[in-house]
This record gives structure tokens, C-alpha cells and sequence, in this order.
């Protein structure tokens, strides 16, 4: 289970991390964010396109070694699910509706969380 959930994982961030990479503004017009000037734009094209394509080949390294897997999945069970705490606790903070991409995002990466969750119990027992 644990490699299936990294494979699939890498396969999602990877290929979002690309499109991202090579065109900001999918992220800018999916999240309704704002670049301003300059420095807007390279850090969504950055966090968007560059880390999310490197942590996506990260999961993809993990679910081919298996003496990698643990830690891949101690990566999405730490880093996507702080992601998922964070955004959850901003969602309920917001004073303007939200709209399906956070609350998508929201359910993404908590099921990633879970799933990460249960493949390092079943790792451990």
C-alpha cells in the first residue's frame, strides 16, 4: 500500500509541479492568488513549480527503494499533513467564502495524510 500511495503521490506533485513550473499562473487562477510584481511570481513559480515537482520526484525515488519508503511516507505524513493543519486552520479563520480549491486541496491532502498515516502503521506492526 505504502509504495501504491508514493507512486500515485509523486505522479500527482510531479505532474502539477511541471505545469506549475512552466506556467504560473495555473496556480494563481486555481487559488486566486496575486502576483504583484516580480518576486510574486518566481516565489508561486517556485513553491508551485520547483518544490512540488522535487517532492514529487522525491515520493517517486521513495516508492522505487524500498529502503526509502518509510521516509517518503514520513514526508507526506509530516509535510502534507502540517499543509493540510495549516490550510484547515486559515480555511476556518477566513472571513470571505472559499471556494472548491481549498476545500479539494483540503481533502487531498488529508486523505494523503490518513493513507500515509495507515501504510507506516501496517509498516510497523
Amino acid at each position: 500500500m505504502g509504495k501504491i500511495l508514493l507512486y500515485v503521490a509523486g505522479l500527482i506533485f510531479t505532474g502539477y509541479g511541471l505545469a506549475c513550473l512552466v506556467n504560473p499562473e495555473i496556480a494563481t487562477s486555481a487559488a486566486g492568488l496575486a502576483a504583484t510584481n516580480g518576486d510574486g511570481m518566481t516565489e508561486i513559480g517556485a513553491m508551485y513549480g520547483g518544490f512540488q515537482t522535487g517532492f514529487g520526484l522525491f515520493c517517486l525515488l521513495c516508492a522505487r527503494r524500498s529502503d526509502y519508503a518509510a521516509a517518503g511516507l514520513w514526508a507526506l505524513l509530516l509535510g502534507i499533513g502540517l499543509l493540510a493543519a495549516g490550510r484547515s486552520y486559515h480555511a476556518l479563520l477566513a472571513t470571505e467564502p472559499l471556494t472548491v480549491y481549498s476545500y479539494g486541496a483540503i481533502a487531498f491532502e488529508s486523505l494523503l495524510t490518513v493513507l500515509a498515516a495507515v501504510a507506516l502503521l501496517k509498516r510497523s506492526s
